[in-house]
């Protein structure tokens, strides 16, 4: 693994390049998460030439704007001279969660940059037939982080990722999540930047995809689903962005994070992820 450091203006963006010294580079992106995330799946596609890096703001990537915002087409721009750094494009992509969301807003932009896009359940609110509900109930974890801290947001975003289809009357009379059920701190430290529940996140969800320029790019564009995610929220999202798309979302294995390892914390399929990954951009 090399590590490099590129100069943009208001950050110094850091990435990693993995695997062999050339072919067409596959680059792995996250939001909110560094390029760490990426070790185990990279660890299984040695052969292949691999890119992690840290999103403007995350890990070693600091900024220097004076913002703390994630702006997907403000990351895209990144990516975009990022490719250019590596000598050129195209290189294929496998983005996940918020990533796959910057990586759409990448593809509308610098439709040249990608062969291959893998989306991998993008959290884009608007493209549900209950975004309405769906935007009342991820406010209300906005609040309650705003309100109790940490623990009781975590354990309120945990209650909605983990609803199975869309959300009701019966989602929204339930009791407040104990964030002890989940194994979250009960106690407030004060903080209120924590990039996944905080505002920081915000432009990722509100994030409308622009159809029109991905129908039209010369990119492969292939909305992905974990197995286990069954009709919980990022897999409906990725199903309604794939049929914006007039496609249907291909499976992967496991989850949300199924491209963790089987000894992470979250313990995901790193192994059959990455066999699979190669069945997709192979295809």
């Amino acid at each position: 693994m090399t590590t490099h450091t590129l100069s943009l203006p208001g950050v110094e963006l850091v990435y990693d390049v993995l695997g062999v010294a050339d072919g067409r580079p596959l680059v792995l992106i996250g939001q909110p998460m560094a390029a760490d995330g990426f070790h185990a799946l990279a660890s299984h596609l040695p052969d292949l030439r691999v890119v992690l890096y840290d999103p403007r703001g995350m890990g070693r990537s600091v900024r220097s704007d004076g913002e703390v915002t994630a702006v997907p087409e403000t990351q895209a721009a990144d990516l975009h001279a990022l490719v250019g750094a590596l000598g050129g494009g195209p290189v294929d992509v496998f983005a996940s969660s918020g990533g796959a969301v910057t990586a759409l807003a990448w593809v509308a932009a610098y439709p040249d940059d990608v062969a291959t896009l893998v989306a991998h359940e993008p959290p884009l609110i608007d493209t549900l037939p209950d975004a309405d509900a769906a935007w009342r109930a991820y406010d209300d974890i906005r609040r309650v982080y705003a309100e109790r801290g940490w623990g009781a947001g975590m354990a309120a975003f945990m209650t909605y990722t983990s609803w199975p289809g869309e959300f009701t009357d019966d989602y929204f009379a339930q009791p407040a999540p104990d964030p002890a059920t989940f194994g979250m701190p009960t106690e407030d430290d004060g903080s209120r930047d924590d990039p996944l529940l905080s505002d920081r996140s915000l432009a990722i969800v509100r994030y409308r995809p622009d159809v029109d320029a991905l129908r039209a790019a010369p990119t492969r564009v292939v909305l992905a689903v974990g197995e286990e995610t069954g009709d919980t929220f990022t897999a409906r999202t990725a199903r309604a962005t794939a049929a914006l798309l007039g496609s249907e979302a291909v499976v992967f294995p496991s989850h949300h994070g199924g491209f963790a390892g089987e000894d992470e914390a979250w313990p995901g399929q790193a192994k059959a992820f990455a066999v699979r990954l190669r069945e997709v951009l192979g295809s």
